[in-house]
């Protein structure tokens, strides 16, 4: 049972490049926190550091829109550069109107704009898109954090998402490394002996969204934070496991 859970934003990341070393950034902030990372530590990084890392900016001049993403702006009111970069990471549209345009990402996310986003971006001109694989980016910094550290370390790459019926946005996980993702907990018994039948939770999207709190959303300049004090015992799953299956798509 866990007692108390932290969340520390680590100071001092600056601006991310293409091709700059994320592990090396989170090891030299991590010093300069009282908190030294530790086994089941959870460090949630926020997506935005994780494309820009890893080079997936684009430049809208170079962009070309189809007749389909000129058709979408139209009834969006969004550029249609931007549009024609969604229709490129989407596998369908799911919902366009006024200001509003929802797809079914590559990856299987169900987001507004295939999470392209032009917020705290260099550059007028400039769309940052999310990561090829955020599972993967995540393992790629869990490894590369372990040969640093000495230590295993879960690793969250976490994006904020809407809700369909609540206003507002919450951080959840794209991708996650070294901890449960999901955790079934079908079959156990709850206190009065009745045994749960759906309850499965997302613990990865739980952390996330604790994690925001510190991480903050606009010009904070905390994109890493560790979290200390979680305890599972359920197997490690990464973020595919979050994405509910086409033919269990309760709103298609």
């Amino acid at each position: 049972m866990t007692a108390s859970i932290s969340f520390t934003a680590l100071p001092g990341i600056g601006e991310i490049r293409a091709g700059d070393d994320l592990a090396g950034i989170a090891c030299a902030a991590l010093a300069r926190i009282p908190v030294q990372p530790r086994e089941r530590d959870v460090l949630i990084v926020a997506q935005k550091v994780v494309s820009k890392s890893e080079g997936r900016l684009v430049q809208l001049a170079d962009v070309s829109p189809s007749p389909r993403a000129l058709e979408l702006a139209a009834v969006t009111g969004k550029d249609p550069r931007v549009v024609e970069l969604v229709l490129a990471e989407s596998r369908e549209v799911l919902r366009a109107k006024t200001n509003v345009l929802i797809v079914r990402h590559r990856c299987g996310f169900v987001m507004a704009n295939a999470g392209i986003d032009r917020s705290n971006v260099e550059g007028a001109d400039v769309a940052l898109l999310l990561p090829l694989d955020a599972d993967a980016s995540a393992a790629a910094l869990r490894d590369a954090l372990r040969q640093r550290l000495g230590c295993d370390l879960g690793v969250i790459v976490s994006d904020s998402f809407g809700r369909a019926w609540r206003h507002g946005v919450v951080n959840v996980a794209l991708g996650c490394a070294g901890l449960p993702a999901l955790i079934d907990r079908r079959g156990e018994a709850d206190r009065h002996g009745r045994i749960l039948e759906v309850t499965q939770v997302a613990y990865a999207d739980a952390i996330a969204a604790g994690a925001a709190l510190a991480m903050g959303e606009g010009a904070e300049g905390t994109p890493m934070v560790l979290a200390r004090g979680l305890s599972w015992s359920a197997p490690d799953n990464d973020g595919q496991a979050l994405i509910r299956p086409l033919e269990e798509d309760m709103f298609q």
